[in-house]
């Protein structure tokens, strides 16, 4: 047994109005710590994503609205990773509260507007694509969810190991565009639906 570690599951109260909404949206009383991981960890994922596809030369055959949705989509990806997988984050989402199924059910399902967001308007109207991805997500996303928690993490695994080698064989895009399916089923299934506890090192050691 550790003694330098514990786990704290307790919920800061947040404001009142649209500062509280954004506080509960990205996991209340954030340390400053976590936001200089995420600020830093994002912004310099986001500059080798973006130079990853600048240098494919893909960017030439896409139009203004092609480019606005793929950053768009990319930046809430990689901010999406960082902010799931912290302390404060895995706090709110999992707290011991009758709705917070429901909410994350609900978090999970409306990134089906990514899928719809990338396929009918980036990869030319590919529903195909679009709905093995929508039914890939939900399908795992309920697995996970209901399954023993002892079990969720191995599960969100598999369900994620699933979902990228189905995209590389039988729903493939463009190289440029192969990150989309292992950070999105990263961000969603692993990082969003897995209550990790919040460990944090004992203030009195």
């Amino acid at each position: 047994m550790r003694t330098d570690l514990e786990i704290r599951w307790e919920i800061p109260p947040t404001s009142p109005g649209p500062l509280g909404r954004l506080e509960r949206f990205m996991g209340p009383g954030k340390s400053r710590s976590e936001s200089t991981v995420e600020l830093l960890g994002a912004g310099g994922c986001a500059v080798l994503l973006a130079a990853g596809v600048w240098s494919s030369g893909i960017h030439r055959d896409w139009s203004g609205l092609q480019w606005v949705v793929v950053v768009l989509i990319g930046l809430d990806l990689l901010g999406g990773i960082l902010t799931n997988a912290t302390n404060s984050a895995k706090r709110w989402y999992h707290r011991q509260d009758p709705g917070a199924r429901r909410a994350r059910l609900l978090f999970v399902g409306a990134h089906v507007l990514h899928l719809a967001a990338m396929g009918l308007l980036v990869l030319g109207g590919d529903r195909g694509w679009t709905l093995g991805n929508s039914a890939l997500l939900l399908f795992a996303a309920v697995v996970v969810e209901f399954t023993p928690v002892h079990l969720k993490r191995p599960t969100a695994m598999a369900g994620y190991s699933a979902a990228v080698v189905v995209n590389l064989f039988w729903l493939p895009v463009p190289t440029a565009l192969a990150w989309f399916a292992p950070l999105f089923f990263l961000k969603l299934l692993v990082c969003h639906l897995v209550p990790e506890a919040p460990l944090e090192r004992r203030r009195d050691v």
